[in-house]
């Protein structure tokens, strides 16, 4: 009962002290604790000096913090005179000025001392709370307080600064943009294939004298399909396009995204966001895209776009992502044409519009109802927590077009519309 009755002080005095030293600033964490806990059990202390000196060795790191020690050890253990040097003597009644016979005596006393202090420090905090609450017989609703990048995932991109946008780097990381599997060309060895590979069945049988013990298959490959992003960058798209771009670059398997830019003509972005830390690709960005915040020509650029590389198979069987609000100061008659050439040709199309994000939006712009009928999906993604919407409708394997034009009464969305 003894033994059991030191440990419970021992812990209490280490768990105590700990939040005290946290309390003003001091980092003490567990191992830390289990330290000094270690320390006191090894000197076993019969002094409040000997105490101290275990927490100096323990919980202490730097010549920066030990004023930080002596003053809280005092708050707590009741003040030293001096116990640097392991002379010092208690001078409150939370310890007595009598010299401990045991050690046991020292930590009872300790422990009662540390349960004191916290007391004391409670009532204190309720009482500067009374006293800053408007009516304490109201109740106070205190909202829910998250880290920094937490609070960030919900905030729109374009309430974001620049600082901001950074710290959501980390979190982008975390983001996967998978896109579904296409058969390839290419074949492999599986057993149990529709076809025998003839060569490497006949070469195995020379291990067995010429008979083909076992036929050797083989299968068609799979392969994700190719992810071209065509971004606008026109003034009213500014702060997405940013968002979105340091999402290609920082989510796993955007990497090998073909990446566009247009406002008023297409530049491709995709050496500049490679083997660059996110803030630099940014930058290079906007030094290879002269138009970048300009107007928006999106017809003309869909149609440089299919006749530069469209054609020569970067969109045939791709997921195409489309960045934009559909403002369009260009003729919505070439974009309804360019779209419906894109969709012959592409797998999927998901087009990302910021304005999607209002529950009662229509496509009212020229642009937007041109190529409503020629998208898969329509997502908002203006938000971190909004993401999951793109990232299901890039991974969705089943084509969705709507072939009819949207009414703007009854107007019936494609799937996954925000």
């Amino acid at each position: 009962m003894a033994g059991r009755t030191v440990a419970n002080d021992l812990a209490e005095v280490a768990a105590r002290f700990a939040a005290a030293l946290r309390g003003a600033g001091l980092p003490v964490g567990p191992g830390r604790s289990e330290r000094f806990a270690s320390a006191v059990t090894l000197v076993r202390p019969q002094a409040p000096g000997d105490l101290y000196l275990c927490a100096l060795a323990t919980l202490v790191s730097g010549p920066d913090q030990i004023d930080i020690l002596r003053a809280v050890f005092g708050e707590v253990f009741g003040g030293l005179a001096d116990v640097a040097d392991g002379r010092g003597e208690p001078s409150s009644p939370a310890l007595s000025s009598r010299r401990p016979g045991a050690s046991e005596d020292l930590l009872a006393r300790a422990a009662r001392a540390a349960r004191l202090h916290a007391t004391r420090a409670e009532l204190t905090t309720d009482a500067g709370a009374d006293e800053n609450a408007p009516n304490s017989g109201e109740e106070m609703a205190h909202p829910v307080l998250g880290s920094t990048v937490e609070r960030l995932a919900g905030k729109d991109f374009a309430e974001l600064s620049d600082a901001e946008l950074a710290q959501l780097a980390g979190l982008m990381r975390r983001i996967t943009l998978a896109v579904p599997e296409r058969r390839s060309r290419r074949q492999r060895r599986r057993p149990g294939g529709p076809r025998i590979d003839v060569r490497a069945t006949l070469r195995r049988a020379r291990r067995t004298g010429g008979d083909p013990s076992r036929l050797i298959a083989r299968a068609p490959t799979r392969r994700p399909r190719r992810l071209v992003v065509l971004c606008d960058i026109s003034g009213s798209m500014e702060p997405y396009a940013r968002a979105m771009i340091q999402l290609l670059y920082c989510a796993a398997g955007g990497a090998g995204a073909e990446v566009f830019t247009f406002a008023t003509r297409l530049t491709r972005l995709t050496p500049a966001l490679a083997r660059s830390l996110p803030a630099t690709a940014l930058r290079r960005a906007g030094q290879a895209a002269p138009d970048w915040a300009g107007g928006t020509k999106i017809g003309e650029s869909l149609r440089e776009f299919n006749d530069s590389y469209g054609r020569r198979g970067m969109a045939r069987g791709a997921v195409v992502v489309i960045i934009s609000d559909g403002w369009d100061t260009g003729d919505p008659a070439v974009l309804r044409r360019e779209m419906e050439r894109l969709s012959l040709v592409a797998f999927r199309i998901v087009w990302v519009n910021p304005r999607t994000k209002n529950a009662g939006y229509q496509p009212l712009a020229a642009g937007m109802a041109a190529a409503w009928p020629h998208c898969d999906a329509v997502v908002s993604a203006h938000t971190v927590a909004a993401l999951d919407q793109l990232t299901e409708a890039l991974a969705d394997p089943v084509r969705r077009r709507a072939m009819a034009r949207p009414r703007l009464s009854g107007l019936r969305e494609p799937s996954g519309a925000a």
